[in-house]
């Protein structure tokens, strides 16, 4: 059944910020749009109000409206481990992304994967680097759009087989059109009504729903009593209001590696670069913590949607309930159709926001540093325009597509599937922002092992809830630990998070290797970039301007 009123007013606010996305264009916008530094990098002068919104907008998405959430519904403790992530990354990213943003602008980067290329004077390992990106981009906005087709399932629009991925597609279309159009500028000035949207519906929901379920303590009680609940599909209970002897650790690396991947994601770095200075983002690595308030009211509702006695949406194009609409239906329930509308909208607008953005810097990667490096070396900055606007699209379809293929138990993993990937170029680009004594060739071995290894690893990893033997999240027990045929911890049913396993492996061997190399005659590459290069501010003369020719690479 089609709940008309709540798809009205999601349609309203929903063509309202479409119609906001294509004349973006027109909004503080340079000579031209044929250029990255404009389509792509919105310019480079973004101020301290849009850096707010845009980086807010960009990492706390879906994510944080539906998978957390979603998470604690299903699992309990282990999912606030969004929290200490969200309090970590900003003091560990404050002096690196200063150093990038620096570096960037006087050598007109535009991508991590530039900065890499040349630090080392090495057009393969920025390959690597962009390609690594665009992959673990990709399942970040699949989650994304995953978030928003669970409203529209909850609107009403549930359809079986392909059709039930229709709001998907439409929803695509929607995005893909506006930001070919209008770059990074989109998401930018759209990011501003998400978050006034958002901030209403969370702020009403986190004081009026505990009214309305005898408050806290009431709410804590019946989702322990829920969660301690055995599984029919496992036997074991579904999950626990405190953290367990078995997932303590996967909590605590879970945390960590997710603050050590956030800022590694190219459309992180995106809305870095399109600051206008450092102290844009001194103001702005200092301010964003606040988001994480939000956060962790937003991630309560989970535990609020138990004891309100919420059941999932099956959803008919898989035949199983799906826990991405548990918050939806939780609106759907306790507010007037009207506001529901409000709050549907607003997730979806915080799901658009951030899949533009992604899409944007994973079509720079794909530009950038494999089109003009490899197959267009003499390209105009106008046809690097085209490509990247073309290349987003692409990127869209890979989400899509991503979804359709792999259904993971929550749609959390989506997310956390991406860092495991990310997380492997921690060591070229973090690093290398202080010293090159990691050596190129040994970071592209530590690369290559340590993706080829968390990839095997996630391949190990079952969901039963879908019935599938692979690729079901990003928790491994550490029995299943295999080094070369020794198995270290056989029998332990304790879990870790499989992106910070195959980062130490990636360190090891970057470090090994590197000792090696330095005791042979094997060249570590040319650094074109000087140690004053990372502390110029925006007047200094060393600044690249905008919208310049960028030199071919050779």
């Amino acid at each position: 059944m089609i709940h008309w009123v709540e798809l009205t007013v999601f349609t309203i606010l929903f063509v309202v910020v479409a119609v906001m996305g294509f004349v973006a264009s027109r909004w503080r916008s340079g000579a031209t749009m044929d250029h990255l530094d404009e389509w792509g990098l919105g310019g480079r002068k973004f101020g301290s109000w849009i850096t707010w919104f845009l980086v807010g907008g960009d990492l706390y998405t879906a994510y944080t409206f539906v998978a957390v959430p979603a998470l604690l519904f299903g699992a309990g403790a282990l999912g606030f481990y969004a929290l200490p992530y969200t309090v970590l990354v900003y003091p560990m990213v404050f002096l690196p992304v200063l150093r990038l943003w620096s570096v960037s602008r006087v050598h007109g980067y535009v991508t991590p994967a530039d900065f890499v290329t040349g630090r080392y004077g090495s057009p393969i390992l920025g390959l690597m680097i962009a390609v690594t990106g665009i992959a673990a981009t990709m399942p970040y906005i699949a989650l994304q759009l995953s978030g928003l087709e669970a409203v529209l399932r909850t609107i009403g629009l549930n359809g079986s087989g392909l059709s039930g991925h229709l709001p998907l597609f439409i929803a695509f279309l929607v995005l893909a059109l506006y930001t070919y159009q209008s770059g990074l500028r989109a998401p930018a000035l759209i990011a501003f009504v998400k978050d006034i949207l958002i901030y209403l519906v969370i702020l009403v929901a986190v004081f009026y729903l505990p009214t309305r379920f005898g408050g806290w303590s009431h709410i804590f009680d019946v989702s322990a009593a829920k969660l301690a609940q055995p599984s029919p599909t496992t036997g074991a209970p579904t999950g626990s209001v405190l953290l367990t002897a078995t997932n303590q650790l996967q909590y605590i690396t879970l945390a960590f590696g997710s603050a050590l991947a956030l800022f590694l994601y190219p459309h992180s770095l995106t809305g870095v670069l399109a600051s206008r200075g450092r102290v844009v983002l001194k103001r702005n690595m200092v301010a964003l913590p606040a988001y994480s308030l939000l956060l962790g009211l937003l991630a309560l509702l989970g535990y609020v949607a138990i004891a309100a006695g919420v059941k999932p949406i099956t959803n008919n194009a898989t035949g199983r309930p799906d826990t991405n609409t548990v918050i939806a239906v939780l609106f759907q329930n306790e507010f007037s159709s009207w506001f529901a509308g409000i709050a549907f909208a607003a997730i979806g607008i915080g799901a658009l926001v951030p899949a533009a953005i992604m899409s944007i810097a994973a079509a720079n990667l794909w530009t950038r540093n494999i089109y003009k490096t490899y197959l267009k070396r003499d390209a105009t900055p106008q046809q690097e325009a085209k490509q990247a606007k073309l290349a987003s699209l692409v990127v869209k379809v890979g989400a899509v597509l991503f979804i359709v293929g792999v259904d993971p138990q929550f749609s959390i993993d989506l997310q956390l599937i991406g860092g495991v990937i990310i997380l492997q170029t921690l060591p070229a680009v973090a690093i290398a922002l202080y010293t090159r004594w990691l050596h190129r060739w040994a970071l592209a071995a530590g690369w290559f092992i340590g993706l080829a290894y968390g990839l095997y690893l996630l391949y190990q990893i079952p969901n039963p809830a879908a019935k599938r033997l692979h690729f079901g999240g990003s928790a491994l027990t550490l029995d299943k630990l295999d080094f070369l045929g020794l198995q270290p911890f056989a029998g332990s049913k304790v879990q870790i998070y499989v992106g910070f396993v195959a980062l130490v492996l990636n360190l090891v061997v970057a470090v090994v290797v590197s000792l090696i190399l330095r005791r042979t005659t094997v060249s570590n590459g040319t650094d074109e970039t000087a140690a004053e290069d990372y502390h110029v501010d925006e007047h200094s003369p060393r600044v690249k301007p905008i919208a310049e020719s960028v030199p071919t690479t050779t």
